[in-house]
């Protein structure tokens, strides 16, 4: 969590969310008005919000990770144009899970990267294969979101498929589950064997570019400075 974060949490008469991610912040709750949904309720958690806003309150409303990047703002202000809200809104940065997790792994993003959530829950999987077409023939490194669910255990191996057309099966593949957390797990692999680590809703999967090396535990992609400058 970022120090700004928190002190919106602390200044909030009301803070609604996802009741996994309430639970990951007991200290901000007490003496609070608490409003805490479950997965799939991201519309009516948005809608309370601003409900709640436009009553005069100051809302707190929770995202895992950064509120930009797969998470609420969007929808915050897909609704407040609907509506013709006039509350004020504020989006504070988190730590994406792409930054936490590479920040454990090395530097695995040192160069142009792109991320791709294979959940098809709000886009069509045609579209997200061919995302990921695009993504590996152009030599992204590639960050990959919600990966895998009990009702999407195929995706990743489709997404695997795609990435070998046009990656050496040796690439180095970081899996980082749960980052920062207590049940963290990390794993650094390749493309090839990516598939035997346990991967689930809580992973995020970063795939090196054509260049991603390992080297003593760490998945490193090179910025570009040993073809410019003596090392």
């Amino acid at each position: 969590m970022t120090p700004a974060a928190g002190e919106a949490l602390a200044a909030a008469e009301v803070i609604v969310g996802y009741q996994t991610y309430l639970d990951l912040i007991p200290e901000f709750l007490a003496g609070k008005e608490v409003i805490a949904s479950q997965m799939m309720k991201e519309v009516d958690r948005c809608r309370k919000a601003l409900d709640l806003a436009a009553e005069g309150k100051k809302v707190a409303l929770v995202s895992g990770g950064d509120p930009g990047i797969y998470a609420m703002a969007g929808l915050v202000f897909e609704m407040a144009r609907e509506q013709n809200a006039s509350v004020d809104i504020e989006v504070i940065a988190g730590i994406a899970a792409l930054n936490a997790c590479a920040a454990r792994l090395g530097a695995p993003l040192m160069h142009d990267f792109a991320a791709i959530s294979l959940s098809d829950l709000l886009t069509p999987w045609e579209k997200i294969e061919r995302r990921l077409e695009a993504a590996a023939a152009a030599d992204f490194v590639v960050v990959i979101y919600n990966p895998k669910s009990k009702k999407r255990a195929e995706h990743i191996v489709k997404a695997r498929e795609i990435l070998l057309a046009h990656r050496d099966p040796e690439t180095p593949v970081g899996i980082v589950t749960a980052a920062t957390r207590e049940n963290e797990r990390i794993v650094l692999t390749t493309l090839a064997k990516m598939l035997e680590s346990e991967i689930d809703m809580q992973t995020t999967i970063i795939v090196g570019n054509s260049m991603t090396f390992a080297w003593q535990g760490f998945m490193v992609t090179p910025r570009g400075y040993a073809a410019k400058y003596a090392l």
